[in-house]
C-alpha cells in the first residue's frame, strides 16, 4: 500500500487532474523515442482513460472504499496514481497462462467460471491441496489466496466455513482469478528477506558491458605494444650504430619479414578495434608501419620519411630501452600482467554463471559462496584467471540480493535507509501474523497473502474513511477463528520492540516513513499494547483535522517527557494541559457512546502552537506551509512515535541515548550543509529540523548529568564543521544550550530549530563573519 493510506483528501476528485495525466500519458506514447517507455505510456493512457470513463458514466465513486460499481470494497481494485480506481479488478483481466493451462488439462472451458467451479471438484480440491503442502505456488493479488483457504476449510473439517466463502466468492468468479500460481520452487524461510531476487541480480550484471576505455588500455599493451616491439626490432636489423637507416636490397630475407609482419598487422587491425592510436600516421608506431609499406612495395624511402623513420626509432629506443633489454623486458612485464587482469565485465560473467542454478525470484542466502575467487574449474571454462577476486562493481548486485534477517541486512549495508527498510518488513510481519496459525500449510498461506495484501495500492477516500484492512477480506475472516490465542501477542510484542528498535537505532535522525508505520501498526495491534502509531501526513491535501490517535500519542508522550523534561522545556509545550484535553475528549466520547472520527482539541492546539511558534508566523506564504506548520507541531506533540516507541513498546537504544544523539546531529550537520547556495532549500530544511527533533528527544531521555556532556561534545562536533553549517546552526545549539541551563530559547542569538515557516527561515540565511552567531562558533 503507498504512502497515501492514511491521507485526508480534499472533498471531492478533480477530473482535471485525470485529464491532465491522459494527456501527459499520450504524450509520452506519442513522442518519447524509446518504444519500451511509449508501450508503458500507451498503457498508463488506457487506464486513465478508463478513470475518466468511469467517472463519467457513474460506474466510479472515487472517494469511496468501494469505488467499482458492483464490486464490493474487498475487490483490490487496480489503481492509478493519486488513487483513482479505473474501474477494473487487478485480478481481473483475460486469462493468465496457468489459467488456460489448468482449463486445458482438466477439460473444462477457458474462462474463470468454468475454473473456479473446477477447483471445487474433487480432483480440483486435491490439485488444491498438493499446493498446500507443497507451498509451491504464489499469491500476487489477494484474492489468489481465496480458492486455497477453501482447499485448507474443507480438509480442516469445517464445511460450512468453505461453503459460506465460496458462497460470498460466487457472484464474482466469473470476473476475479481465485486461483493461486504454480511456482518451480516453495517460498523462502520466513525468517530471511531479500531486498533484490537473484533475478534483480542476475539482470544487473548481465547489463554490464566492457568498458571502452578499459578494454582499449588493455588491447594497447596486451597487443600494440608487443607488435610496436617487434616493429621496432625489425628496423633495429636496418639501422647501424650512428642511427642510420640502410634498407637491405630486396633478396634480403628482411623483406620476407617485413610482409609477414604488415600481413600480421592487418590480422591485428581487424580482430583488435578498440585502440586505434596506431591508425594514426604521425605516431612512432604508424611511421614505422608506413615506412615497412614503402619498402615492401618497392618504393625508395623519401627524405622526409627517412628522418621521420631515424628519429622515430631513436625516440622510442632512448625512451624504453632496446627490445630484450633488462629495463625493457621489466617493463613488458610489469605492463603485461596488468593486461592479464580480467576485466569486470568477464568477472560478472563468471558470477552470472553462479547465479543461474539458484531459484530466480528469492534472494541469495550465500553469498560468499557466489563471490568466491574464480576456481580452477571456472578458470578452464572462461578463460578467466584462477584466483581472481570478484571486485566491488560486480559484488554489489549479488549483495543488494543477500537473504538474511532483516538486522543483518542493515549492518550489512544492503539497507541503507528507512524507506529501504519499509519495503523489507512486510516479508517480516508476514511472518509473525502467520504465526498465530498453528497449521503450517495455513501458516505458509497466510505469510504469502500477507505480503500480496501489502503490495494493494491505496485508495484515495474522503470523509477520513479508512482503507480495507486486511481482516475484512472474506477468506481472512473465514480463518479468524483458527489463530490461537497463547503466544501470538508475544510474538508481536518481540517482533515490534525488535523492528522499531532497528529503525531507531540504524536510523536515529530519520522520521519513520509511512509504509513503516504501517507495518508497524499492525504489530501493535496483535500486541494489544495500546501503542498509537501516527503517520506523516500530506502538506498538500491536508484539511486540517487529525484522527483521534494523534492526541492518544501526545498523552504517551506526555507520560513520558511531561514534568519539566528538556524537550518539553524547548518545545514549550504543556504536557500536563495534553493529559487533561485526552481525559477530556475521552469521557465526551464516552458519553456520546461512539467513537469519535476526528480530534478538535488537538487540531485546535496545534493550529494555536503553529501561530506562536512557526517560523514567519504572520507573514504571507502558501496554504500548503501553513498546513506544514500546523502538521509539524502535531509531530512534535507527539513525538512523531518515539514516545510510543519508547514508553510503550519498550525499545532498546542499544548503545545507549547519548550516541542517538551524536549520529543525529551529524544527520543534521549532512542536511545543513546542503542548504548552502540551494536555491529551494526547504525542504532539506524540513529534514534537518525533523532530525533536530529526534535529537532532542534522545537528549531528553540521558540522564540530567550526562546531557551537558552530550551537548558539549554536540557543541564540538559543530565547531569541526564548514563555516557554512556551522554559522548556521550555532544559534540553534544556543537557544538549546540555554533551555538546558534554565533559560529560554529565544534568549540572545538562541533559536528553536522547527521545519516548516509561512515566510522566510532564519536557517537559509547567509552567515555572517562578525555576527554573534560566529563569535559563539569561536568561542567554541
Amino acid at each position: 500500500m503507498n504512502d497515501d493510506a492514511e491521507q485526508q483528501h480534499l472533498a471531492q476528485a478533480n477530473p482535471g487532474y485525470a485529464a491532465g495525466q491522459l494527456a501527459a500519458a499520450f504524450r509520452t506514447a506519442a513522442a518519447h523515442p524509446d518504444p519500451e517507455t511509449r508501450r508503458r505510456g500507451a498503457e498508463r493512457g488506457r487506464r486513465w482513460r478508463a478513470v475518466l470513463d468511469g467517472m463519467a458514466n457513474g460506474l466510479l465513486t472515487i472517494g469511496s472504499r468501494a469505488p467499482v460499481a458492483g464490486l464490493p470494497a474487498w475487490v483490490t481494485p487496480e489503481v492509478v496514481r493519486g488513487g483513482f480506481a479505473t474501474g477494473e479488478p487487478s485480478a481481473g483481466g483475460p486469462l493468465l497462462d496457468h489459467e488456460i493451462a489448468t482449463a486445458r488439462r482438466a477439460g473444462v472451458p477457458e474462462n474463470r467460471r468454468a475454473l473456479f467451479a473446477y477447483f471445487l471438484s474433487d480432483d480440483g480440491l486435491a490439485q488444491l491441496h498438493g499446493l498446500l503442502d507443497s507451498g509451491r505456488y504464489e499469491v500476487t493479488v489477494p484474492e489468489e489466496a481465496a480458492l486455497l483457504t477453501v482447499a485448507w476449510l474443507a480438509r480442516a473439517g469445517e464445511p460450512a466455513a468453505a461453503l459460506d466463502l465460496v458462497e460470498e466468492l460466487a457472484p464474482f468468479a466469473d470476473r476475479l482469478r481465485f486461483g493461486p500460481r504454480p511456482a518451480d520452487r516453495p517460498a523462502p524461510r520466513p525468517d530471511a528477506v531479500h531486498r533484490n531476487t537473484v533475478a534483480d541480480a542476475r539482470a544487473a550484471l548481465a547489463a554490464r558491458r566492457p568498458n571502452t576505455a578499459v578494454e582499449t588500455q588493455r588491447e594497447a599493451l596486451a597487443v600494440w605494444q608487443p607488435f610496436g616491439d617487434e616493429l621496432l626490432a625489425h628496423w633495429l636489423e636496418a639501422t647501424d650504430e650512428q642511427g642510420r637507416v640502410h634498407v637491405p636490397g630486396l633478396a634480403d630475407p628482411w623483406h620476407e619479414r617485413s610482409a609477414a609482419l604488415l600481413h600480421r598487422y592487418r590480422e591485428l587491425a581487424r580482430r583488435h578495434t578498440y585502440c586505434t592510436k596506431h591508425l594514426r600516421p604521425q605516431e612512432n608506431l604508424g611511421i614505422l608501419r608506413g615506412a615497412l609499406e614503402e619498402t615492401v612495395g618497392a618504393r625508395e624511402l623519401a627524405p622526409r620519411r627517412l628522418g621521420l623513420l631515424r628519429h622515430a626509432v631513436a625516440a622510442m629506443v632512448r625512451k624504453r630501452g632496446l627490445p630484450g633489454s633488462a629495463e625493457h623486458t621489466t617493463l613488458r612485464r610489469r605492463q603485461a600482467a596488468h593486461a592479464a587482469l580480467p576485466s569486470h565485465h568477464a568477472l560478472a560473467g563468471v558470477v552470472l554463471g553462479r547465479l543461474s542454478d539458484l531459484p530466480r525470484h528469492a534472494g541469495v542466502a550465500e553469498v560468499e559462496s557466489v563471490l568466491a575467487p574464480v576456481s580452477e574449474r571456472e578458470a578452464h571454462q572462461t578463460g578467466v584467471p584462477a584466483g581472481a577476486v570478484v571486485p566491488a562493481a560486480v559484488r554489489r548486485p549479488v549483495e543488494a540480493a543477500l537473504s538474511a534477517p532483516v538486522g543483518t541486512l542493515v549492518e550489512r549495508g544492503v539497507v541503507p535507509s528507512a524507506e529501504v527498510l519499509a519495503e523489507l518488513v512486510p516479508q517480516v510481519v508476514a511472518a509473525t501474523t502467520a504465526e498465530a496459525h498453528r497449521d503450517p500449510a495455513l501458516r505458509s498461506l497466510a505469510t504469502a497473502h500477507y505480503q500480496a495484501f501489502r503490495n494493494r495500492r491505496s485508495l484515495l477516500l474522503f470523509d477520513l474513511q479508512r482503507q480495507v484492512r486486511i481482516e475484512e477480506l472474506p477468506w481472512v475472516r473465514a480463518v479468524a477463528a483458527q489463530r490461537a490465542g497463547s503466544g501470538t501477542e508475544e510474538a508481536a510484542v518481540e517482533a515490534l520492540r525488535q523492528l522499531g528498535g532497528l529503525a531507531v537505532r540504524a536510523f536515529p535522525g530519520t522520521i519513520l516513513p509511512n509504509p513503516l508505520i504501517r507495518e508497524l501498526a499492525v504489530l501493535a495491534r496483535q500486541a494489544e499494547l495500546g501503542a498509537p502509531l501516527v503517520e506523516e501526513l500530506a502538506a498538500d491535501i491536508f484539511m486540517g483535522t487529525f484522527a483521534p490517535k494523534f492526541l492518544t500519542a501526545a498523552r504517551v508522550a506526555a507520560e513520558l517527557l511531561g514534568g519539566g523534561s528538556l524537550y518539553e522545556r524547548y518545545y514549550a509545550i504543556d504536557y500536563a494541559a495534553v493529559r487533561n484535553l485526552a481525559v477530556v475528549e475521552a469521557a465526551e466520547s464516552s458519553l456520546r457512546s461512539q467513537r469519535a472520527r476526528t480530534s478538535a482539541g488537538f487540531a485546535a492546539l496545534c493550529r494555536q502552537r503553529a501561530a506562536e511558534f512557526a517560523p514567519g508566523s504572520g507573514r504571507s506564504g502558501s496554504w500548503v506551509a501553513g498546513n506544514g506548520t500546523v502538521i509539524e507541531q502535531a509531530q512534535i506533540l507527539t513525538t512523531h512515535n518515539l514516545a510510543t516507541l519508547v514508553h510503550r513498546v519498550g525499545i532498546d537504544p542499544g548503545t545507549g541515548w547519548d550516541d542517538l544523539v551524536q549520529r543525529s546531529f551529524a544527520t543534521v550537520c549532512r542536511l545543513t550543509g546542503r542548504v548552502h547556495h540551494n536555491p529551494r532549500p526547504l525542504g532539506t530544511i524540513k529534514d534537518a529540523a525533523y532530525a533536530w527533533r529526534q535529537m532532542v528527544f534522545y537528549l531528553s531521555l540521558c540522564p540530567t548529568d550526562q546531557q551537558r556532556g552530550t551537548l558539549a561534545g554536540i557543541g564540538e562536533m559543530c565547531a569541526q564543521q564548514p563555516w557554512h553549517i556551522a554559522g548556521r546552526l550555532t544559534p540553534a545549539l544556543t537557544g538549546l544550550r540555554q533551555v538546558l541551563f534554565g533559560g529560554q530559547v529565544d534568549d540572545g542569538a538562541g533559536r528553536r530549530l522547527l521545519g516548516w515557516s509561512t515566510g522566510g527561515h532564519w536557517l537559509r540565511e547567509e552567515p555572517t563573519p562578525g555576527t554573534p552567531a560566529h563569535r559563539a562558533v569561536r568561542r567554541q
